[in-house]
């Protein structure tokens, strides 16, 4: 099952998150409109997969931003020890901008269309 699940993630990294966000609307309109079919239960899965896309890259430039302040250290090192290296070619997704602490995320709601919309 994990083997399963980590090659879903590598083929979802592969992509990136403009096109993915492209389809976003489409399939948060389908999962809107439920019913109970194994097509609404798919659509359901792919606009998770768009999400988790969208939070991985977020998550990444959150922690992207703390190492690169001043004075930061670097994730995963101890008070006066070296660390981990960093791997090479990471660098911020620039789709995304640096986090801001203070502004809060925000929780979209999906509802059925009302008959007047």
């Amino acid at each position: 099952m994990e083997k399963v699940l980590l090659k879903l993630a590598k083929q979802l990294a592969a992509f990136d998150e403009a096109s993915l966000m492209s389809l976003w609307e489409e399939y948060a309109g389908r999962v809107s409109r439920f019913e109970p079919s194994r097509r609404w239960e798919e659509a359901v899965l792919v606009l998770g997969m768009i999400q988790a896309m969208r939070f991985k890259n977020q998550l990444f430039n959150h922690h992207w931003a703390a190492t690169a302040a001043p004075g930061a250290a670097v994730p995963g090192t101890a008070a006066g020890g070296k660390g981990m290296p960093r791997e090479e070619g990471l660098r911020p997704v620039p789709s995304q901008p640096a986090a801001d602490p203070a502004r809060r995320g925000k929780l979209l709601t999906l509802r059925p269309k009302e008959d007047g919309e």
